[in-house]
């Protein structure tokens, strides 16, 4: 049986651009750990002026992006960097604050929009200089927020959070500001905003390229001169200081010109599939469209009898049944559609550049199909 697969599993399955393919084939490139690949400097150069930031480091994950934040700005023994329960760098990031950096990271509850409470932080602030306690040296915002469903944080709570961080008196030392900002140009689409306005008060940011934007690898770490020279160091001693990088930052400067401008229209399909959910009025299966800021969905599962993960396995295969009902694709194809789930009450589906209008309704047939099953067997 022949299948039309719509994946949707993360933003991370996206695929680069045959211009990316091109411009990777055709960079210039040098040993980006003597400083010499241009195009590696390019990028770097201009990720930091869009972020208004005085310099940018290409970095292969993330991960490793954020990681860098932390040792650098929590540079001595006995640092503490606070971060939301929900976040990323806590639950994902196999704990290197710890193990790699020896950070230790005090959480603060997320709520549902990807928000902490500004009162628990002020309240976690180390504000004594006591032997006993570790000193507060960072804090970290996810923007958009991942697990609390693309989420993107207001720009008033971010100014009211770095004046709060600013106060004189908070804090036995300087504060720093990090912005995870894995999906930040989402969040900038979303506001209809520069990425500058939205971090300007946060000393760094971690800006990844290989999810929606399409690149294959990597992600730009910026902040100021100082900031980046030390995280240049301490990138060779995690083994991210890479040769001829230039060709995959090539892919990076190809998602900053052309990628970039298009994730609105990601927002978009991922608000048409949420809408099409909504109209079911599914007691199984349900949407908050309010809920819905960029190009993650979450679906919340009401019915106890099923598990996310058994939910995001039917949608996996295809039955003869669907066949004979048409959800099929144009040629006659079964559809399968891939989300991800783990121990959450929620599904979580997420666009990306390749995911066309055609696979949209693609996916919207499918889940219709399973949703509605759903119903009839526990009507």
């Amino acid at each position: 049986m022949s299948t039309a697969v719509v994946d949707l599993r993360s933003d991370t399955v996206s695929l680069p651009t045959p211009e990316m393919r091109t411009r990777m084939a055709q960079a210039v490139v040098g040993d980006d750990v003597y400083g010499e690949d241009p195009t590696v400097k390019q990028l770097e150069t201009r990720t930091a002026a869009m972020f208004g930031k005085e310099a940018g480091l290409f970095v292969p994950s993330g991960t490793m992006g954020n990681l860098l934040a932390i040792m650098v700005h929590c540079h001595r023994r006995g640092a503490e960097a606070i971060v939301g329960d929900l976040s990323h760098i806590f639950l994902y990031e196999q704990g290197g604050a710890s193990h790699l950096a020896g950070v230790q990271l005090a959480t603060i509850r997320n709520q549902p929009d990807g928000t902490f409470s500004l009162a628990e932080l002020r309240h976690k602030i180390r504000n004594y200089k006591d032997c006993h306690e570790p000193v507060t040296a960072m804090v970290a915002v996810e923007n958009t927020h991942n697990i609390c469903g693309g989420k993107v944080i207001p720009l008033a709570y971010l100014d009211e959070l770095a004046s709060l961080v600013r106060q004189p008196g908070v804090g036995t030392a300087r504060i720093a500001l990090h912005m995870d900002g894995a999906r930040i140009f989402n969040a900038a689409a979303a506001l209809g905003v520069g990425v500058e306005r939205i971090t300007r008060d946060f000393d760094s940011v971690s800006v990844c390229l290989s999810k929606g934007l399409s690149a294959p690898v990597g992600s730009v770490l910026v902040g100021s001169k100082d900031f980046i020279a030390e995280a240049h160091r301490l990138r060779k001693a995690l083994g991210g200081g890479m040769r001829q990088a230039g060709i995959l930052a090539a892919a990076g400067l190809v998602a900053l010109e052309q990628v970039v401008p298009l994730l609105g229209e990601d927002h978009e399909r991922t608000k048409r599939i949420a809408a099409a959910v909504d109209k079911l009025r599914s007691p199984n299966v349900v949407v908050d469209l309010s809920s819905v800021h960029s190009n993650i969905l979450l679906l919340e599962v009401k019915q106890p009898k099923l598990k996310t993960d058994k939910f995001t396995e039917r949608l996996a295969i295809v039955e003869p049944e669907e066949i004979a009902a048409g959800v099929t694709d144009k040629e006659g194809a079964g559809i399968v559609l891939k989300a991800s789930a783990r121990d959450w009450a929620f599904m979580r589906l997420v666009l990306y550049h390749q995911v066309n209008d055609e696979q949209v309704e693609l996916a919207i047939k499918k889940l219709t199909y399973v949703i509605r099953q759903y119903d009839a067997n526990w009507a």
